[in-house]
């Protein structure tokens, strides 16, 4: 198994974990923010190991599928990184009303984030 593959399912646990508990736990807490970024972390690294990979199969990838791969992997990843940066925010400042509702813009990133997840194993599979 290459460390993009594995970085990248590490990511999805990460990720998942920590949106859906904190969507179960109807509060953004500390531990949540923990896992967003370290799913971040290992998106990256994930994402950078298996662009190494994509370049030595570049020429078996249907164009149009891994242009929405790239595209959708690139705004997922900035919309990650922002709803980290902006729990990072909430959790400092202690803003009690945005704690307790921070779970429904999480639940979108992250449904966001599969749209690449899903098509990295589609444009695998082609």
């Amino acid at each position: 198994m290459s460390y993009g593959i594995l970085f990248i399912n590490a990511a999805f646990v990460l990720y998942t974990v920590g949106v859906w508990s904190e969507k179960l736990q109807g509060r953004l807490k500390r531990g949540h923010l923990v896992l967003f970024w370290l799913g971040i972390v290992c998106d990256v690294l994930g994402t950078s190991a298996m662009g190494e990979i994509a370049k030595g199969h570049a020429a078996g990838v249907i164009p149009i599928t891994s242009d929405f791969h790239s595209l959708s992997g690139i705004i997922a990843l900035l919309l990650m990184l922002l709803h980290t940066c902006w729990a990072t925010v909430i959790i400092a400042t202690h803003k009690e009303s945005w704690i307790q509702k921070f779970h429904r813009y999480s639940l979108i990133v992250w449904l966001i984030w599969l749209l690449p997840f899903i098509s990295g194993v589609i444009v695998h599979f082609l």
